[in-house]
């Protein structure tokens, strides 16, 4: 017989250097001494953002400004079955007084020393990981060169995340391409993903990658990769990507694009309502800029993924 499911709302509650809050659960709890995210069930007549202002006021006296909506995700715990609803909440008022916890800490990603998780947030810290902006290459279009210039730039300034997207150059141009972008991300941290072609992945050391919408139907399996993300056009194959287990999706466009002129627009507002209760990230694709990040992050958008955007300026 199943079980109830118990709605919980949950803050990745972050400051402008990039850490997070934990909180360590106290004694006489269900796993005392496992480190958490701030927050706490949902109760009647509460959405799950009204759920998350009360509670953090509650548990550690904020008050909430920003609370951006991200993920969620199922875990059956032997004492319940939790729905967790995640929030970013990257600007709130007050002084940080905790009321439950044995003790909290401000983590980063990167350095990880609050151990262990609780087994239903442990997994959140590989999307946490991600970061807000995704660069996808054209190489075809603007010539190899430039496009290498390009790159240098963005991951001189930070870029993090790219994805080499050049199924009209032909395939020993593509793959010795492909091979010059992840030499030059390694040397910088980033990732790269290759899209639609997992053994120029596997051949040129690349972190994973990135399914077009056509292979994601294809496919009956997770590619044996570690880092797969997928392009999604509409709720359908946004919940055939979580059910293959990808680690994130794209979905657009948002906004009117120069690649498809002809292809409707879907709005911030019905990005929102598709990407709702997703358990992995979704970046938005589609005209967008960097000055598009609030309202990205505002609509329930992991971040940005963009062709032009994440190169123009930079050479």
């Amino acid at each position: 017989m199943s079980r109830k499911i118990v709605d919980v709302a949950a803050a990745v509650i972050t400051r402008p250097d990039g850490s997070f809050l934990l909180g360590q659960r106290a004694p006489g709890t269900f796993y005392p001494g496992y480190w958490e995210f701030p927050g706490g069930k949902v109760e009647p007549g509460e959405t799950p953002r009204d759920a998350l202002v009360r509670e953090l006021n509650e548990e550690l006296g904020l008050e909430v400004e920003i609370a951006w909506p991200w993920i969620m995700r199922e875990y059956e715990y032997e004492h319940a079955h939790v729905r967790l609803h995640f929030f970013e909440v990257p600007r709130w008022t007050g002084e940080i007084t905790d009321h439950i916890h044995s003790a909290l800490s401000w983590q980063r990603i990167d350095g990880l020393t609050a151990s262990p998780m609780l087994p239903a947030n442990g997994p959140v810290l590989a999307s946490l990981a991600l970061p807000h902006e995704y660069g996808i290459t054209h190489a075809w279009q603007i010539g190899v060169d430039r496009q290498l210039a390009q790159i240098d730039a963005a991951l001189a300034r930070g870029l993090q995340l790219l994805q080499v997207r050049e199924a009209m150059l032909d395939a020993p141009a593509r793959r010795a391409f492909a091979r010059e972008v992840v030499v030059r991300a390694r040397a910088a941290g980033a990732r790269v993903l290759v899209n639609d072609d997992t053994a120029l992945a596997r051949e040129t050391g690349a972190d994973g990658v990135h399914l077009p919408a056509a292979r994601l139907a294809a496919l009956d399996a997770r590619p044996d990769l570690p880092l797969v993300a997928a392009s999604c056009h509409d709720r359908a194959e946004l919940e055939r990507a979580a059910a293959l287990g990808v680690d994130f999706a794209v979905l657009g466009p948002v906004k009117p694009t120069l690649t498809h002129p002809d292809q409707p627009a879907l709005g911030w507002s019905a990005f929102e309502h598709i990407v709702a209760g997703l358990p992995m990230p979704v970046f938005a694709l589609g005209g967008l800029a960097p000055s598009d990040m609030e309202s990205a992050r505002a609509a329930g958008a992991h971040g940005i993924a963009a062709i032009r955007a994440s190169w123009r300026g930079v050479v």
